[in-house]
């Protein structure tokens, strides 16, 4: 790039597509983060393994995906909204959800919305059987011991469910059945359309089903399938149930959590296992040291599984870990927008003025008010004297803000006595007089419509100007840090200094 310094201001731009092309390469996965659809780049919700129809990736990242994939490169959206979904629910008086997986976010529920978590007990009592973590030294035998364990429940007919993180894995377990000849079903956000299909039938007996996050989530299956007889049922039942296999742990036991109840559903029996390798991400990224130097003492080969509790403890402690990593990026984000919640309820109180107000003429005369105290405190503010004052700047100003302002007429002895007040009088009545000729033009209805309009196009685009200068003011801000300065402090200041500078250019 023939750039010899790339921190420089001056390199800002280069320097941000530069490292928004190497988290293309380097970090987005395709068939984990995106899949590609019709040309298109999709995202995958990785929560719960839904695609993301019309969302795309902010700051240019989704161009440098496309790019990376040979698509078209499509422009970037203009962000017109953004808030945080914290803030988002707090905008209501009441809150209130439920949810079988609340427990392990407590902290955050008290924390941010200063709700109370109260666990209900289960309508009959629970007869799944959670197992031990199963732990493999390489992703290579854990998926071998996988493809083992559901050849041997297909054998006696057991239902099974088969929980992967990603497209990509769920498709590597796909083509080790598929070598061993054993018939499946693959639920993915690539197979969408089928899910309440592939859902309904994955109870029924022999059923084998491969799932990413999408059938952790809502779904009740049924022992026996959705038609099933009550002999095809109990048969399932004596079997010992829907059988879930967890192919690596999730970052957040929430997730897990919903895959484990899949199985055992109004007191039905099943059992549930995670098969986790030390190749797994949440292993290589959290699990430590500990972890590995005791399976390392222990020599295992890698299709020799352990389960101990210990290490299902220690894998635990890692989800902690990254759960309240995640939970400090969440709560950093909303100290964050806690700055702009405040702006953005200032500037929706504005639009919402614009909109529903029945007469807007007090608001511009107002507006008007201010813009031409504004102008002569810079025409006056060099002298106290008239015959000093630049009156022609002033009128060449006001022609610019207004469209239309009539010259002053005034003579010799009309600037010997002439002062702010009667100069201010003097505007003002120039401005109602533009004012009133135009709405006498166009009329009275069309003058409010057409009020209305530009003021909303005024703020809509100011706003969403200012939405970009706050998001590139959070990027750098982090920097302050270096200079003994509280950046979420920074932020608030300037925030709220360029938010004033946003109201004054609406103004104008």
């Amino acid at each position: 790039f023939k750039v010899e310094n790339f921190s420089d201001p001056e390199n800002m731009e280069i320097n941000h597509h530069v490292i928004q092309a190497l988290k293309a390469h380097n970090l987005m996965k395709r068939d984990v983060d995106y899949i590609i659809k019709d040309g298109e780049i999709v995202i995958v919700d990785e929560f719960t393994g839904r695609l993301m129809f019309g969302r795309r990736y902010s700051e240019g990242l989704h161009q440098a995906i496309e790019a990376k994939e040979g698509l078209l490169v499509r422009q970037e959206s203009k962000t017109l909204a953004t808030i945080t979904l914290q803030n988002y629910f707090r905008m209501y008086q009441k809150l209130a959800g439920m949810t079988g997986t609340a427990k392990t976010e407590e902290e955050e529920f008290r924390e941010i919305y200063n709700m109370d978590v109260v666990e209900i007990p289960t309508n009959k009592p629970i007869a799944r059987i959670d197992m031990e973590d199963s732990i493999y030294s390489t992703e290579r035998g854990k998926f071998t011991a996988i493809a083992n364990e559901i050849a041997e429940c297909h054998a006696k007919g057991q239902p099974i469910l088969v929980g992967t993180i990603s497209i990509e894995k769920s498709e590597i377990i796909s083509a080790l059945l598929k070598r061993r000849g054993i018939k499946h079903n693959v639920l993915n956000a690539k197979q969408h359309e089928r899910e309440a299909e592939i859902v309904a039938e994955a109870g029924r007996l022999g059923a084998v089903t491969i799932a990413t996050n999408m059938a952790g989530r809502g779904t009740d299956i049924i022992l026996g399938g959705r038609d099933c007889t009550p002999e095809e049922r109990q048969k399932v039942v004596d079997l010992g149930g829907l059988r879930i296999l967890g192919t690596e742990r999730h970052e957040s036991r929430r997730i897990d959590n919903q895959l484990r109840g899949r199985s055992g559903r109004q007191g039905d029996p099943g059992r549930t296992q995670f098969y986790i390798s030390l190749e797994d991400d949440l292993m290589r990224r959290f699990g430590g040291d500990r972890i590995q130097g005791l399976v390392g003492k222990l020599g295992m080969g890698e299709d020799v599984p352990l389960e101990a509790s210990m290490l299902t403890k220690s894998i635990e402690n890692a989800q902690k870990r990254v759960e309240g990593r995640n939970f400090a990026i969440r709560k950093y984000v909303l100290q964050y927008d806690d700055v702009m919640n405040k702006q953005r309820e200032i500037i929706y109180g504005e639009r919402r003025r614009v909109l529903f107000g029945e007469d807007l003429r007090e608001h511009i005369q107002s507006m008007a008010e201010e813009i031409v105290n504004e102008q002569l405190d810079f025409c006056t503010a060099t002298s106290k004297y008239a015959e000093e004052w630049d009156l022609s700047g002033l009128e060449k100003s006001l022609a610019k803000i207004f469209g239309k302002f009539p010259a002053f007429s005034y003579t010799e002895e009309d600037i010997q006595s002439l002062d702010r007040e009667k100069l201010y009088e003097d505007t003002m009545e120039r401005i109602s007089k533009v004012y009133e000729e135009k709405e006498q033009e166009i009329g009275a209805e069309r003058m409010r419509d057409l009020e209305r309009m530009i003021l909303l196009r005024v703020v809509d685009n100011k706003w969403m100007d200012h939405i970009d200068a706050m998001d590139q003011l959070r990027h750098g801000i982090g920097l302050r840090a270096l200079g003994q300065q509280d950046p979420a402090s920074a932020y608030a200041n300037e925030g709220f200094e360029m938010f004033d500078l946003m109201i004054k250019s609406i103004k104008d």
